[in-house]
C-alpha cells in the first residue's frame, strides 16, 4: 500500500485510492462527491472502457441497428445523420446494452456466441482500462492541477485478478499507484442488490467459467436450446451466485492489497473532510 499508516495518509499532499465493491455500493457516488469539491480527479473505469476501448463497438451496433429501419437507412447511408454515444459517468446504458444478454431475439437477448465475444471484448477493455490508472494520474496533475485522484474501478474488477498471486499485474499497478480500498457489504446489502436487480436486471461481465457453467445447468434445469433461453430469467438465475462467488474474491483483495471500509460507514461521508477522516480510521487500526 502507497499509505502504510494514518500518519502517511494524513501527511500525503496528493492523495489516491482505487474504490472497488459491488455495482450499487456506493463507489461512483462517493466519487462523483469528491470530484464536485474540485480537488479530486474521477477517473471511472466503466466511462474509459466504453468511451476508448469499446465505443467504435458501441458504435457500430447502433448503425447495425439503424440499417434495419429503413427511414434511418437512407439517412445514414447518405451521411445526413450521425449516430454516437452519449456514455457518462452516470449513465453506462450504450455499454451495457452492448454487453447485452444472451439467448431469445424477441425478448431482448443475443446469439450465445456473439454474446461471449462481447464478453471477452470487455474483458481486454476492462484490463487495459485498469493499467491506464497511472496515465490518468500523471494528466491529472500535470495538466489539470489537481491533487487528489479517485479510481472508480468497474463492478466486475474482480473477475480479471489474481489477488493471490503477489505477482498480478492489476493488482501491483493499483497498488503501487493508489490506496485500494473495498466498499465492503453485508447480508443487508446483499439482499438490498438482490432486490434492485430483480427489479431492473441488467446485463453483466462474467467469468468465463462461471458463465459456461450457468449457462449450461439454466438450459439443462429448463430443458431449453441456447436459442429459447429467457435473457432476463438467465440473467436473475446467475445473480445471487455471481455474488457469492464475488465476494471471497473481493475479500482478499481488501486483505492482501488494501483495506476494506463498511458501506454504511461509506454512506455516512457527506464531504471530503468526512471520507479523508473516515479513511484515517481504517488506516488507524492496521
Amino acid at each position: 500500500m502507497i499509505y502504510k499508516n494514518k500518519k502517511e495518509w494524513e501527511t500525503g499532499i496528493n492523495k489516491r485510492v482505487s474504490l472497488l465493491g459491488m455495482s450499487g455500493l456506493g463507489k461512483t457516488k462517493l466519487s462523483n462527491m469528491l470530484q464536485s469539491t474540485f480537488n479530486w480527479f474521477h477517473y471511472s473505469i466503466d466511462y474509459r472502457i466504453g468511451t476508448r476501448y469499446l465505443d467504435e463497438h458501441i458504435v457500430d451496433n447502433f448503425k447495425q441497428e439503424a440499417m434495419k429501419n429503413v427511414f434511418l437507412r437512407d439517412l445514414l447511408l447518405s451521411d445526413s445523420i450521425y449516430i454516437s454515444s452519449n456514455l457518462n459517468f452516470n449513465n453506462l446504458s450504450p455499454l451495457s446494452t452492448y454487453l447485452g444478454k444472451p439467448g431469445r431475439e424477441d425478448l431482448g437477448g443475443i446469439d450465445f456466441n456473439l454474446y461471449k465475444k462481447r464478453q471477452k471484448q470487455h474483458r481486454e477493455a476492462e484490463i487495459l482500462s485498469v493499467m491506464d490508472t497511472n496515465k490518468f494520474i500523471e494528466k491529472s496533475n500535470n495538466i489539470y492541477a489537481y491533487q487528489n485522484f479517485v479510481c472508480d474501478t468497474s463492478g466486475s474488477i474482480c473477475e480479471v485478478v489474481n489477488p493471490e498471486d503477489p505477482n498480478d499485474p492489476l493488482l501491483n499497478h493499483l497498488s503501487k499507484n493508489t490506496l485500494i480500498i473495498l466498499i465492503e457489504g453485508d447480508k443487508k446489502h446483499k439482499d438490498q442488490l438482490i432486490k434492485r436487480f430483480k427489479a431492473n436486471p441488467k446485463p453483466i461481465y462474467y467469468n468465463e467459467n462461471f458463465l459456461n457453467e450457468k449457462w449450461s445447468n439454466f438450459k439443462y434445469k429448463n430443458n431449453v436450446e441456447n436459442k429459447n433461453v429467457d435473457p432476463d430469467k438467465f440473467i436473475l438465475y446467475c445473480f445471487e451466485d455471481l455474488l457469492n462467488h464475488r465476494i471471497p474474491i473481493y475479500n482478499s483483495i481488501a486483505k492482501n492489497w488494501g483495506i476494506a471500509i463498511n458501506a454504511d460507514d461509506i454512506s455516512k461521508v457527506k464531504n471530503e473532510r468526512d471520507f479523508i477522516n473516515l479513511v484515517s480510521s481504517y488506516l488507524n487500526i492496521l
